[in-house]
């Protein structure tokens, strides 16, 4: 039983730091909370604006009955929410735990029927309900960023060019909305469609700031910000920044073409051993089930993915860079 237990803790101690390490880089949070930061020093004025439309978004959007019960097997409701908007789609939180604990029991159950060690099955059912969902919500939202900031400064330099030829900023935004397609266009048009019903400019640039989470957006704000309390061509800053922009997506896709090749060598590397284990499986599930009764093969296996884990975390951490 002890090397039962010492396997099921070195597969949870491996699946959390593989979790732990490519969840997302720490870079982003710490950027965040600098532009946070600066975005408060520059705009203190707005934060009742800014606490106030995030109390009107909460109440607006109203769960339904069985959400609100679901939302209380999570700790933190509300930021899982704020995750899932990032998404741009309507998942709500009660749609994901439902996912999640479908995840979770069926494989489980299978496992245990096919005869799997009920430990080993419970680590195996938690691990598939909480990283895939999480996992699937997270690629969705770096696809939708990604799609967001390819084409921000495009339309950053269609508003420069609405600027100069005389337009309000606010008649702008809804003309890069209609103009610009994908996420952009949806976010522009949903700031516009917020000043309409009497929404100031800022507090929907923060709504849409705080959803998206991006810091390219995040410059935007405070520029915007910072142009309304001192003054200036604003025309010329944001054609500056959208400058800055462009600069700095193409040294993360410099950073990215430089670590591609050892990111696809690990990647390999890595998979081949559980798909070995796989194929074995389908073939001949008798002779693999050995690997769970044998104690000595318990502590070799625990003893391997936990060193994967670590070759891992380190690997990720390494081409980890804050741009």
């Amino acid at each position: 039983m002890l090397p039962l237990i010492i396997l099921a803790a070195g597969i949870f101690m491996a699946l959390a730091l593989l979790i732990l390490a490519f969840s997302g880089p720490s870079a982003a949070r710490i950027s965040a909370r600098r532009l946070s930061s600066l975005r408060v020093r520059h705009s203190g004025a707005a934060s009742s604006t800014t606490m106030e439309a995030q109390i009107r978004r909460i109440s607006a959007n109203r769960a339904s009955g069985l959400d609100l019960q679901l939302q209380k097997l999570l700790p933190n409701p509300a930021q899982m929410q704020k995750r899932l908007n990032m998404t741009g789609k309507d998942w709500t939180v009660g749609k994901y735990v439902m996912i999640s604990g479908a995840l979770c029991i069926v494989p489980a159950a299978a496992l245990w029927f096919e005869g799997a060690p009920i430990l080993l099955a419970l680590f195996v059912g938690l691990f598939l309900g909480a990283a895939i969902p999480h996992f699937v919500v997270g690629y969705f939202i770096k696809r939708r960023v990604g799609k967001f900031v390819a084409k921000f400064p495009d339309a950053i330099e269609l508003l420069v060019r609405g600027l100069r030829s005389g337009l309000p900023i606010t008649e702008t935004m809804g003309v890069v909305g209609s103009e610009v397609p994908g996420p952009v266009g949806e976010e522009f048009r949903s700031v516009s469609d917020k000043m309409k019903i009497g929404r100031s400019l800022d507090a929907g640039l923060q709504d849409t700031a705080d959803r998206l989470g991006t810091p390219e957006f995040q410059f935007f704000v405070i520029t915007i910000a910072i142009q309304r309390e001192t003054g200036g061509n604003l025309a010329e800053t944001l054609a500056n920044l959208a400058d800055v922009l462009r600069k700095r997506s193409q040294m993360k896709l410099k950073v990215k073409a430089m670590a591609s090749e050892s990111k696809a060598s690990a990647y390999i590397i890595g998979a081949l051993p559980f798909i070995v284990f796989g194929l074995i499986w389908f073939i001949n599930n008798h002779y693999m089930m050995k690997f769970f009764l044998d104690q000595r093969l318990m502590v070799a296996g625990g003893g391997g993915l936990v060193w994967m884990s670590i070759g891992a975390f380190i690997m990720a951490k390494m081409i980890n860079f804050e741009i």
